[in-house]
């Protein structure tokens, strides 16, 4: 059996709450497994309103991208329609070019968690070329935000 690493302690974090819609489930009447991923992003992009600077207007004003390359999930318990849910992002911090995430998504009437899940983007310029080195705008964002 595979053991799981122990994530790092998270930089920063913040919450969002969400309602389940209609358009969300599946024939079980539970979220269809796909929307989890879309709930991390809509995470993201409160992160980065949050947190400016690391926004994705932030960054492609930069000129980078900043794609998802690794993404895990594990479902815990369904959500069904009209539930509502916090989703937890986490960003933690490394010194390599990349954003890493870890989610917690939980029912707002219970606290059971619903889905966990990781995501790791890097950065790549105009051309697609994958960048080795922090780019300077998320180096200051960094400085700012979290040392």
């Amino acid at each position: 059996m595979a053991h799981r690493k122990k994530s790092k302690e998270a930089a920063l974090c913040c919450e969002q709450t969400i309602r389940v819609r209609f358009s969300e489930v599946d024939s079980m009447q539970v979220v269809w497994h796909g929307e989890y991923m879309r709930y991390f992003e809509d995470g993201r992009e409160e992160f980065g309103r949050r947190y400016r600077g690391l926004g994705y207007d932030d960054i492609a004003r930069s000129g980078f991208l900043a794609p998802v390359v690794d993404a895990t999930l594990q479902f815990k318990r369904p959500l069904r329609m009209n539930d509502e849910a916090v989703i937890e992002t986490r960003y933690i911090d490394s010194e390599a070019a990349k954003i890493c995430f870890e989610y917690t998504i939980r029912r707002s009437s219970d606290g059971e968690i619903s889905a966990t899940g990781t995501t790791m983007q890097v950065f790549v310029d105009q051309n697609y070329e994958l960048c080795l080195l922090q780019p300077e705008f998320f180096s200051e964002w960094r400085n700012r935000w979290i040392k």
